[in-house]
C-alpha cells in the first residue's frame, strides 16, 4: 500500500510540474495591450536616421481652460516649442500635432487618414440622412 500512495505521489508532482511549465509558455504567447510599439531600428547612418518620420504616440491635453497639452513623440514627452528630429512642434490638437521643418509644415496623426470608396460613400449617406 506504501508503493501505491508513493507511486500517486509521484504523479501528482509530475502533473504539476507539466501543469506549472504549460501555463509559462502559454503566458508569454500574450502581448501586453499597454506596452507602447517598439521603436524604428537604427540602420547605422546619419542620413538614414534624419530621413525616419517622427511617431505620434498619445496627446494629453488639460481640461481647464489654458491647462497644458503634452504629446509623445518616438516615446519622448514634447510641448509646443520643443524640438522633435530637427523640426520644432508648433502645435498640439486632440489627436495631431503640427511640426514645422524650416518652411515646410508637417502633421503627424494618431491614426491614420486612409479613406476607400466605400467609407467615403457611407460618409457621404450619413451626412444627406443627418441634413433631411
Amino acid at each position: 500500500m506504501d508503493r501505491a500512495v508513493m507511486r500517486a505521489g509521484r504523479c501528482v508532482v509530475l502533473a504539476s510540474a507539466l501543469l506549472a511549465l504549460a501555463t509559462g509558455v502559454f503566458a508569454q504567447a500574450l502581448a501586453d495591450p499597454t506596452r507602447p510599439p517598439d521603436a524604428a531600428p537604427v540602420l547605422g547612418s546619419a542620413a538614414s536616421a534624419g530621413a525616419a518620420r517622427p511617431q505620434l504616440q498619445s496627446v494629453l491635453i488639460s481640461n481647464q481652460p489654458g491647462g497644458r497639452r503634452l504629446a509623445v513623440i518616438d516615446g519622448r514627452s514634447v510641448r509646443a516649442g520643443d524640438k522633435v528630429g530637427g523640426a520644432v512642434v508648433v502645435s498640439i490638437g486632440e489627436a495631431s500635432v503640427a511640426l514645422r521643418r524650416g518652411k515646410t509644415l508637417e502633421t503627424l496623426r494618431l491614426t491614420p487618414q486612409t479613406v476607400d470608396a466605400n467609407d467615403a460613400m457611407h460618409v457621404r449617406r450619413k451626412q444627406v440622412h443627418v441634413t433631411q
